[in-house]
Parts: C-alpha cells; structure tokens; sequence
C-alpha cells in the first residue's frame, strides 16, 4: 500500500494561478480512474430509544481527484452524517470506506487525524474559528497542526486571495458572517490540501453575500484543482458542482450537472 506521502503526490495540485500548467495536471488527475474516496456497502446506524435507526444503507460511492460533488437531501436525510463518515470524524457501521486509498476501519482516531493532516480541509456553515485568534492566526492553525511549515507570509497571501488583507489583525467577532467564512475558506485552502470538504458553506449568509461565497469557493477549488465535497440545501449551489448526489432513504441517486463531466460513482442510480 503507498505511504501517506506518496498518495498526497497523487492527489496534490500544483498551480495556484489557474495557469494553463495548472489546468493540464488538472485533466491528467481527472483522467486517473483510482478514487480519492470510495464507499462500499456502507451503512450507518444509530441507537435510540425506540429501537435502531437506520442512517445510511448499503450506500456506494466514488469521488475522483479533480471533482466538485454536491451532496443534497431533505433535511435529516444523513447528509452531514455522511459528510462525517467520508472525512474520518465518526465511524461506520459497516462496509468499506477509503481516504486516499486507505481503510479508514483500519486506522484510530489518531490515525485519521493523521490521514487528514495537511490533505483535507473543511469549511462549515458555522465557520468554526477559534474567538480567541485572529483571522491569520486562525489560518495558520492547519499548518501548525500539519507537518507544513508554519509560514505567516503564506497564511497572509491566502487572507489576501479572500479579499481580507486587511482584516489580518481582527478576531471574528470583529468579522461579518461572510467575511469569517472568508477566513474559514482560506483556512482551509492554506496546506494546499487534496480534498475540501463544505458543509453548507452558505448556510448562515444571506443570498448575496452566500454567493459571493460560493464564487470564491469554486474559483479556489478551480484554480487549486483541488477535489470538493459540498453539503448542501441550495439547488443553485449544487447545480455549480460536476455531479449532483442525492441523499434519500439512506442511499444515493446521482445527477451529473449539465456543465461538467464528471465519472459516475459504481452503484449509484442514475436520474
């Protein structure tokens, strides 16, 4: 099996400027056919009072280097259970589930964490920025975590790249809602990760600031080549990603989105 090292070689997108350099290694990743993720059989269940619920069931799914996959559904269809499974933060039930092509059953906690060190970012509908850093400290805090070296002056260029230059010094509660999701999306850009995950990335803005938010989402994934997993409500959101799954009764039905093209997950129903 490759090292950890080797797989981020695999998946890791050089370029940053959108050249045509960048959009050629671009093509050659989306033409390898080995996912980045992959599900098999996957289900989750849950305890309650009443009994076991079922999550997710008997669910297939593969998402290729270079996507944009949008995952949508009803609200408390699974969709950010899902989004938990594929990124290693909750654990299955059972089945097959793969990061960059490893186990995610083999690997602890820690192990997970370790995976996801430097490769994975997230964006999330509340931001999740520490209240006690500041906007550049809060986008450094991945390299710091990660084996990268902590670099001030590219954390800076990348609040720079979301129009946030001048915000560098402020804590969040001093940031708009759209201006803090602007540091989470730089945040999780800054280790030049494979995979971005969002969930509901515009969830807590307001239509005009939710798109902006989303122009600047999908221009960095573009220009990065970066791999992204979108959770979402919005239909306009979703249309914007190459593939469209939709989440219901614990299983996907996946729609590829007019603009794109995408390869289509085995298993998957097709509408």
């Amino acid at each position: 099996m490759s090292t950890p090292e080797a797989r981020k070689d695999d998946v890791e997108h050089p370029g940053q400027d959108g050249s045509p350099e960048a959009g050629h290694a671009r093509s050659a990743r989306q033409q390898n056919r080995t996912p980045i993720l992959m599900a098999r059989q996957l289900e989750k269940t849950v305890d309650s009072g009443s009994g076991r619920i079922t999550i997710l069931n008997a669910l297939d799914l593969e998402i290729h280097a270079g996507e944009s996959v949008a995952i949508v559904g009803s609200s408390g269809a699974g969709k950010s259970t899902l989004l938990a499974l594929l990124a290693g933060l909750d654990t299955l039930t059972r089945g097959e589930l793969a990061l960059f092509g490893t186990s995610l059953s083999s690997l602890d906690e820690d192990g997970r964490a370790r995976l996801r060190s430097g490769q994975v970012g997230f964006v999330f509908q509340n931001f999740q920025l520490l209240p006690t850093l500041t906007a550049l400290e809060n986008v450094l805090l991945p390299l710091e975590l990660s084996d990268s070296d902590v670099d001030t002056q590219q954390a800076s260029q990348w609040l720079a790249r979301v129009g946030l230059e001048a915000r560098v010094q402020h804590l969040p509660k001093q940031l708009s809602g759209g201006e803090q999701q602007r540091v989470a999306i730089a945040r999780a850009f800054v280790t030049h990760p494979a995979l971005v995950f969002a969930d509901e990335p515009t969830g807590n803005l307001d239509r005009a600031t939710g798109d902006r938010v989303a122009d600047l989402l999908f221009t960095l994934n573009r220009e990065s080549g970066t791999t992204l997993v979108v959770v979402t409500h919005d239909p306009q959101l979703a249309a914007r990603c190459d593939r469209t799954l939709t989440l219901d009764e614990g299983r996907l039905h996946e729609r590829i989105n007019p603009h794109g093209s995408s390869h289509a997950p085995d298993g998957a129903d097709r509408r």
